[in-house]
């Protein structure tokens, strides 16, 4: 690997564990300044002091949060988007650069594709680029691919979420973003399919911690390396919390229910 490269990967997935706890904050672009992204300088204190591996978010946001304090965090660029409002929401655009992330001081990049879409070429084409791109300045790529078009029954699927985690790796990916399939057994047959780290995403903000907690471990167990969750992490009611006990276990080995006692401690 580039020395380049493996530095930044450093700075994002922890040495020991070989694992990572990634929160993204580009909701901004997609949904509009929601609660938890308007005051970005205090959000990134509680992910960062709770102990999170990296943050994620696009190029305009990052001047916001930077804080001149505190404990280091890595940095994702986020160079793809798309609105709501659109027509067309499931049509991610590029917005960046590999080298306006460099500027920026990131760790990484990351492009998002929505396999089955009728624009899916244009995303796989703008991954593929991306990376090669990124591949000449030791740049690492994380691909977010989901399963959403008029062909996409369930994104759930185990079958379909091995196919979007094939496809960000062999497009370039140095890491792929996927949804958890529901349980151990069946994801294991998404990371078994791929050979770079897969991290899960967190989906629609859940009602349960107990529920975010076991998805987590439960996929560390089918092979994960870890997750990258936003909104489950930035509205909740304590974050520096809830980043603690996710630390504790994707870092120290916690159980659920040692993770829940220092989340209520």
């Amino acid at each position: 690997m580039h020395i380049g490269k493996a530095i930044r990967m450093e700075r994002i997935f922890n040495r020991d564990t070989e694992r990572a706890i990634i929160v993204p904050l580009d909701h901004g672009t997609t949904v509009g300044p929601i609660a938890g992204l308007i005051d970005m300088r205090e959000t990134l204190s509680h992910i960062a002091e709770g102990g999170a591996n990296a943050v994620l978010m696009h190029k305009g946001l990052v001047p916001c949060g930077h804080r001149r304090s505190g404990p280091d965090i890595g940095l994702i660029v986020h160079l793809s988007a798309s609105t709501t409002l659109s027509p067309f929401p499931n049509a991610k655009t590029l917005t960046g650069t590999v080298e306006d992330a460099i500027k920026l001081g990131a760790d990484a990049v990351s492009v998002h594709v929505n396999i089955g879409d009728e624009t899916e070429r244009d995303m796989l084409r703008d991954l593929g680029r991306t990376a090669s791109r990124a591949a000449d300045w030791g740049m690492p790529v994380l691909a977010m691919v989901y399963a959403r078009g008029p062909k996409i029954k369930d994104e759930y699927d185990p079958a379909v979420v091995a196919h979007c985690a094939r496809v960000g790796m062999e497009l370039g990916a140095d890491v792929v973003k996927v949804p958890y399939t529901g349980d151990p057994e069946t994801f294991a047959r998404v990371t078994e399919g791929v050979c770079v780290p897969v991290v899960i995403a967190g989906g629609p903000k859940l009602d349960s911690v107990a529920g975010l907690l076991t998805m987590v471990r439960d996929s560390l167990a089918a092979g994960g390396r870890g997750l990258s969750i936003g909104r489950n992490i930035f509205q909740a009611a304590r974050p520096y919390q809830l980043v603690r006990a996710l630390r504790g276990i994707v870092h120290e080995g916690w159980s659920v229910e040692q993770a829940l006692e220092g989340l209520e401690g």
